[in-house]
């Protein structure tokens, strides 16, 4: 087995939001082919516990303590360095320490990046192969918060969406292959960083089918006599928490008028302020961190995804159709697929179309629709199949080695 070194910007598991489930599923594909040496952050104290899970699986781990404030705080410091605040926020010393003194001591012939604010760490080091999975365009991502926003946070969101995109054209310069969750986000990047060319690979996000199994017996965690929709995700992520708020403001309002025993249910860790009022309303419930969302997927009468800003494929839609359930989406959150809109899936751009969406989902007709969803999931997305692009990227002849200067590790703070 060959030495490899798995950089990720917060701790891959437990798999519980969108991030964590693609670079778990990874690096425990990566594990059973490699000797990995994990160089991480700790950012929730609830993922302390974790750490031991990981050192089960990898040869190394270094899971370091990353204060959100505290990084905060040092991220502001690029807009005097001109870098991306994105990857000032992950710039730590102790990380390059032990990086370079893996390097010294193991020599790993291979390096895994995940999220392009890590990529710095990688970029000394004669690895034979180098790939990052930059999973979404996050420099788009910041450009439509900028779209969104208004006067100096606007003009914050635009320069970061600029500086990132800087750095995400170096990083893909430096690395073997770049890596994106859908093809739309990898013709974006294409569109970009035209220099980049071939380099830019797609490796679609998959469903655990054993855990999100429809088959299952799970206790209802609903209220005997209501029905419920349900979104799932972190509800201290501004896409999230956008989507909840409108859904909540436009819709809700809509469907009280028809189902008085109809509650909307909003299921996530961390739910900001503004998410936590919502749950004063009539017919919303506000979860906060659960340990299973299974329970909730198994008794949903339907899942619900009003993404208004989305980037790549969203895990939510994934796990609620392979739980069989019908799922009622925004365009922006099924972009990056193509299933069969009204047969697998019902899609819904404004309040009047989510409203009649819903009433389908409800009716007899929505066993069917989620029927089929789970089929198409079954067929098309598998970790399996969709990490078999890692294989073939890693297993093949070395392109070139690519080594930045020593330097990189001093303008990073290591003496």
């Amino acid at each position: 087995m060959k030495d490899l070194l798995f950089l990720s910007h917060r701790l891959p598991y437990p798999p519980d939001k969108g991030d964590k489930i693609r670079s778990w599923e990874i690096l425990r594909h990566l594990a059973a082919r490699n000797r990995v040496h994990l160089g991480t952050f700790v950012d929730d104290a609830d993922d302390a516990r974790h750490v031991a899970a990981l050192e089960k699986i990898c040869a190394t781990v270094c899971a370091l303590k990353l204060s959100p404030r505290q990084a905060r705080l040092r991220s502001l410091t690029g807009l005097f360095t001109g870098e991306a605040l994105s990857a000032r926020y992950f710039r730590d010393a102790r990380l390059s320490r032990w990086i370079r003194a893996t390097i010294d001591d193991v020599r790993p012939s291979r390096a895994f990046v995940f999220c392009s604010a890590m990529a710095p760490y990688a970029m000394d080091g004669a690895f034979e192969r180098r790939i990052i999975d930059m999973v979404d365009l996050d420099s788009e991502k910041w450009r439509q918060y900028a779209t969104a926003g208004s006067g100096i946070m606007s003009a914050l969101y635009r320069r970061e969406g600029d500086k990132l995109l800087q750095l995400e054209r170096r990083a893909a310069a430096a690395f073997d292959a770049t890596l994106f969750v859908s093809a739309a986000e990898a013709r974006l990047f294409a569109d970009r960083a035209p220099e980049i060319g071939p380099r830019a690979q797609v490796m679609e996000n998959g469903v655990d089918l054993q855990r999100f199994d429809p088959a299952r017996a799970y206790r209802s965690p609903f209220p005997r006599g209501r029905r419920a929709l349900v979104f799932t995700g972190a509800m201290d992520y501004r896409p999230n928490v956008d989507a909840v708020c409108w859904f909540a403001a436009a819709v809700m309002p809509l469907l009280r008028r028809h189902w008085g025993n109809l509650d909307f249910w909003i299921v996530g860790s961390h739910p900001t302020a503004e998410v936590r009022r919502l749950g004063r309303q009539p017919n919303i419930r506000v979860t906060g961190r659960v340990a299973d969302v299974r329970p909730y997927l198994s008794h949903a009468d339907a899942v619900v995804a009003p993404l208004r800003i989305a980037r790549g494929i969203q895990n939510k839609v994934l796990e609620g159709m392979a739980m069989a359930k019908p799922v009622i989406a925004s365009p922006e959150a099924l972009a990056a697929f193509g299933f069969a809109i009204g047969d697998e899936v019902l899609q819904a751009a404004n309040p009047a179309e989510f409203a009649a969406a819903i009433k389908r989902a409800l009716s007899s007709e929505g066993a069917t629709i989620g029927a089929r969803a789970h089929s198409r999931i079954a067929a098309d997305y598998r970790w399996e199949t969709k990490l078999a692009v890692l294989d073939a990227l890693f297993d093949g002849t070395p392109s070139r080695v690519v080594s930045a200067p020593a330097a990189t590790f001093e303008m990073m703070g290591v003496p």
